[in-house]
């Protein structure tokens, strides 16, 4: 026997992801800035070349991309298709048929 989920059981469950989803890119976010604070403090002193050198950053500058698509993937569904637009496109399809 299958059993329908109310609409009000959908809805709490999607915002339970949404905020497992949240939770996990600001996990990322601090543990970006704790490891590459340690990576270029700890490069910029062990290499006796100070802040100036590039070669300190790298690590920061391509992990950034990551962290910049897994805050694009949590948070830019809303940012360029809108609140609600999956339901919406599933309601136009719907009405089509």
């Amino acid at each position: 026997m299958e059993t329908y989920k109310t609409t009000q059981e959908q809805k709490l469950e999607n915002a339970r992801k949404h905020v497992k989803r949240i939770k996990g890119f600001y996990t990322h976010a601090l543990v970006f800035v704790l490891v590459n604070v340690f990576i270029i403090f700890s490069n910029a002193i062990a290499d006796g070349k100070g802040f100036n050198d590039m070669d300190n950053y790298y690590t920061a500058f391509f992990w950034g991309f990551g962290l910049l698509a897994h805050g694009l993937s949590v948070f830019g569904g809303e940012l360029f298709l809108g609140r609600n637009w999956e339901e919406r496109k599933i309601q136009e399809i719907l009405n089509e048929k």
